[in-house]
């Protein structure tokens, strides 16, 4: 399985970004997906997570409000919609796909990694 990251990008704060992350491979739907990102010097931290139906999701407090997260299964695709972004949320992000049916809420749920996208903030 291969996950793709991308949509990363140079943003003004408070505007918005849409990654995209595209899994290929023996892939199956019938497994949660997540994002994590590690901004520089930091260790990586959960973002947001979602189950293998899309029904049941889960954020990081510091983002909650502001990011959505999703998913399209017909397109083994999982997105993250981030608005109102911060300075703080510079980072590089990782899509991850999960062990389990269940959202993905930490590191050992993850069974598969994606590459990476970099998302830089500007105040």
């Amino acid at each position: 399985v291969q996950l793709q990251a991308s949509g990363g990008g140079l943003v003004q704060a408070g505007g918005s970004l849409r990654l995209s992350c595209a899994a290929s491979g023996r892939t199956s739907s019938n497994v949660g997906m997540g994002w994590f990102r590690q901004a520089p010097g930091k260790e990586r931290e959960f973002v947001a997570g979602i189950n293998w139906s899309g029904s049941n999701t889960d954020y990081a407090h510091s983002v909650k409000g502001r990011f959505t997260i999703s998913r399209d299964n017909a397109k083994n695709t999982a997105y993250l919609q981030m608005n109102s972004l911060k300075p703080e949320d510079t980072a590089v992000y990782f899509c991850a796909r999960g062990k389990y049916s269940l959202r993905i809420v930490k590191d050992t749920d993850v069974n598969y990694w994606g590459q990476g996208t970099l998302v830089t903030v500007s105040s």
